[in-house]
């Protein structure tokens, strides 16, 4: 049986080949994913540590701030040669032609003592005294800085001052190198740029002799509570793991999607071992009567399956491997920090090999266990050769009842609240049309068919009675599209109802020309009250909130308050000034108030101004129960709170002042802010829902292969069918049948399958946002589904015009052979 089975594969490699692609891209995928992120976590293991290399000892703030005292008393403990206070942050540069350097600036402070210094210098020296700045070269020479010359920088404590540039580091492919300008200072002007209240941690060099587990027992008796002491080992071990944890979340995700490409390639395999055993029916019932037993028969059949899915892995891996090498070449070439070398390992390698093998021979068991299932008796007859079992009764009751039970689920997501709910009815509608789908997928083809039939005529009507002659086949077939499309779609229109959502709420929220934002943090100290003091500029209010006793204070201003409010149950909106408050209305409930009461917020008396509503009503702490507002004045609540601070602020033109006017005015004062940045209130939005797009490319992309996938699922499953049905199509041929004709009604046929898998797809899809979005309007509000018809027909025409191409291939093959040598075929 060996024998026979390695013959039969080697006459019959053609038929598998398209199954065999299926498994090469689906390893492909995880093969690729595995190296990839096996390439970056050994580049995260070097790069550990990189700032740490002279670091014997860490004392690292748990809550608070570490105090410049701390540094003092752990310097003067015995063992300690050197001991330096670091922090971290964010700050900006201003570039050389005065406006701010883009990108997310990385601020440190950079030890002066030798004996901490990890460093890569280039040029010059790292900063020793206050006054001084090193730059990384990227930025130094991209912006023509000169050794010795001014630089601005500036961050939360306001606008940019000048220190002098006294080196350059190297801080490529590192934890500090994340696409703007690294900024390093010395740790007094750290915490002056960022407004910081102290280090972040204690950096320690130990004397010659002196073990690091030593000197940590003698620090930690000084260091008190509050901070955590950590040996070089253990910084180097929370150094790896808070590299690799974004990394380790990172691979799953590429995991996940590549665990949706392999499901896929299953469907396809299991559906092209079912066509090739039942056009073996003959063979096999024939090697049943000259005595090969069943399980014999069963076995050789999945040993083929294993030599096809070990043949594909091994392509699928090599194929990975050079889509890993070009995802590495990829991220170097854009200088983010998870890069790392092409790294192979045997583990790798031996998991994809079986995962590929393990795949292809259990998706090959069912139809290998059914073909054997052929009476030898049937050899004697046609019967072998055209087999096309109805699904069970009991098969299409319960995909009927999977099928109803996840529409309920999808439909009752919204009242019970649960996101849950809807992946499990996502879920359930799923395995529910590939039960029921042996019912559903023709029935749904006779209906696109049908108009179809009258416009194209018999042509078409020939590719409607191909597709529906063995419903389980383009079942199967079909379904394979349902998965990946179907969760292309759900993502395009969560993607798109959550971007309407945004814009939705700016439009609700923000009744100004521009937004001044805190580029990676709080708006800096000052710069609202440079833009308060320019004559161009009218509304000027930064948006600023604080909880106290259970009570969430916000910053309002009288001219914008009243864009967010639903209602005013009593009072006057227009009373809202100092010493005069807004109380929402379920926090007014609970104490009793009403508009005219004096009442006591944060040790102060303010008088109700009035009692309001808001739509949605919750705070923005979670910890505040919904509805539990105060909207006080800027001045009150600079008085209450004087450190808060905000990360917008809205601006609006003076009267009689045009917008052009009013931005340049804006632009002159942040030339001095390079940690802010202006937008007008499209910019604004497009910067809200940019993740959103970001986000959509990256899923598309990852789900496409899936696509493609099932694509090559229709493009084999048509091919096996014309060698199936050769003798049938030369008849049609004899009888008049053009070969465009013939062309028309394979292509119509892969059309048919295609558009009735991305139909159900794009339901499943929709079925599965709608009830997330419902979810959320529950949840949150201002969720509504939205359904981007452009995307949802690009779809669909993308599926039909994949399946003509799925067609030329198999036609070709039909018509290659004479009608007369067709005729005489088996």
């Amino acid at each position: 049986m060996f024998r026979l089975t390695l013959r039969s594969l080697r006459a019959e490699a053609l038929r598998m080949v398209l199954s065999a692609l299926a498994v090469v891209l689906g390893v492909a995928f995880i093969a690729g994913t595995l190296i990839f992120i096996d390439g970056m976590r050994a580049g995260t293991y070097e790069r550990a540590g990189t700032f740490d290399r002279h670091t014997d000892v860490g004392v690292y703030a748990e809550r608070d701030p570490i105090p410049a005292a701390l540094i003092e008393k752990v310097r003067a403990v015995d063992g300690v040669r050197a001991a330096e206070g670091e922090l971290t942050g964010t700050a900006g540069v201003v570039g050389s032609d005065g406006r701010p350097v883009l990108g997310f600036g990385f601020l440190a402070a950079v030890p002066t003592d030798p004996a901490l210094q990890s460093y890569d210098v280039v040029a010059g020296r790292l900063p020793a005294r206050p006054g001084e700045v090193v730059l990384d070269e990227g930025t130094v020479a991209e912006e023509g800085f000169v050794l010795g010359a001014p630089v601005r920088v500036g961050g939360a404590s306001g606008a940019a001052r000048a220190f002098t540039l006294v080196g350059t580091v190297d801080v490529a492919d590192t934890a500090r190198d994340i696409g703007g300008p690294f900024i390093g200072l010395v740790g007094a002007d750290a915490l002056a740029v960022t407004d910081g209240g102290g280090y972040g941690r204690i950096m320690v060099a130990a004397e010659s002799g002196v073990t690091d587990t030593d000197l940590v027992d003698r620090i930690a008796e000084v260091a008190g509570a509050g901070t955590t002491v950590r040996t070089r080992a253990q910084i180097l071990e929370a150094a790896v793991a808070d590299a690799v944890r974004d990394l380790r979340q990172f691979n799953l995700v590429l995991l996940t999607f590549a665990g949706v490409a392999v499901v896929v390639a299953a469907f396809v395999i299991a559906n092209t071992f079912t066509i090739v055993l039942a056009q073996r029916a003959r063979r096999t019932a024939l090697l049943r009567l000259v005595g090969a037993t069943r399980g014999q028969v069963f076995r050789a059949t999945l040993l083929e399956s294993a030599l096809v899915g070990l043949a594909a892995s091994t392509l699928g891996v090599l194929v990975g491997a050079g889509l890993a090498a070009g995802m590495t070449a990829l991220m170097a070439s854009l200088d983010t920090p998870l890069s790392g070398a092409l790294t192979v390992t045997p583990a790798t390698v031996l998991g994809c090999l079986l995962a590929g093998t393990v795949l292809t021979v259990g998706a090959a068991c069912v139809p290998a266990w059914q073909g054997t299932r052929v009476a030898p008796v049937a050899a004697l007859t046609d019967a072998a050769v055209h087999v096309t079992r109805p699904a069970g009764r009991v098969r299409l009751t319960a995909g009927a009842m999977v099928l109803a039970a996840g529409v309920a689920a999808l439909a009752g997501a919204a009242s019970a609240g649960q996101v849950l709910l809807v992946a499990v009815g996502g879920v359930l509608s799923f395995l529910g049309i590939v039960l029921f789908g042996p019912v559903l997928v023709p029935a749904l083809v006779r209906v696109i068919g049908a108009p179809a039939r009258r416009v194209f005529g018999t042509t078409t009507a020939l590719a409607v009675a191909n597709a529906v002659r063995n419903p389980r086949r383009v079942a199967a077939t079909a379904t394979a599209l349902v998965i990946g499309i179907g969760l292309v779609t759900s993502f395009v229109v969560g993607a798109q109802s959550t971007k309407t959502a945004i814009e939705r709420s700016v439009d609700a929220q923000v009744g100004v020309d521009f937004l001044v934002t805190g580029i990676g943090g709080e708006l800096p100290a000052g710069v609202v009250d440079e833009l308060a003091g320019r004559p161009e500029l009218g509304v000027v209010h930064e948006q600023r909130s604080e909880v106290a006793d259970g009570v969430e204070f916000r910053a309002a201003h009288p001219a914008l308050v009243g864009r967010a409010l639903t209602g005013v149950d009593s009072g006057r909106v227009d009373r809202l000034g100092p010493g005069r408050v807004l109380v929402h209305r379920e926090l007014a409930r609970e104490r009793g108030w009403s508009a005219g009461d004096r009442v006591t917020l944060g040790g102060r008396s303010f008088e109700v101004a009035a009692v309001v509503t808001a739509d949605p009503p919750a705070a923005a702490d979670t910890s505040v129960p919904a509805g539990h507002v105060v909207e006080v004045s800027a001045a009150d609540l600079t008085r209450l709170f004087p450190a808060a601070r905000g990360y917008l602020a809205e601006v609006d033109p003076a009267e009689g002042v045009a917008a052009s006017t009013a931005r340049a005015a804006v632009e002159s004062v942040l030339a001095r802010y390079p940690t802010v940045n202006v937008m007008d209130q499209a910019a604004y939005k497009r910067m809200l829902t940019g993740t959103v797009d970001m986000l959509l490319a990256f899923v598309v992309a990852l789900l496409g292969l899936a696509v493609v996938i099932a694509l090559v699922g229709v493009a084999n499953t048509l091919s096996l069918s014309v060698v199936e049905r050769t003798r049938e199509n030369a008849v049609l041929r004899a009888v008049g049948l053009t070969r465009g004709r013939m062309r028309a009604m394979l292509a119509a046929e892969a059309v048919l399958t295609a558009l009735v898998g991305a139909v159900l797809g794009v339901a499943l899809g929709v079925g599965v946002s709608a009830g997330a979005m419902a979810v959320l309007a529950e949840l949150a509000g201002d969720f509504t589904l939205v359904l981007p018809w452009g995307q949802l027909g690009g779809i669909l025409a993308a599926a039909v015009l994949a399946a003509l191409a799925a067609s030329v291939l198999p036609a070709r093959r039909a018509l290659s052979r004479p009608v007369v040598e067709a005729l005489g075929a088996e």
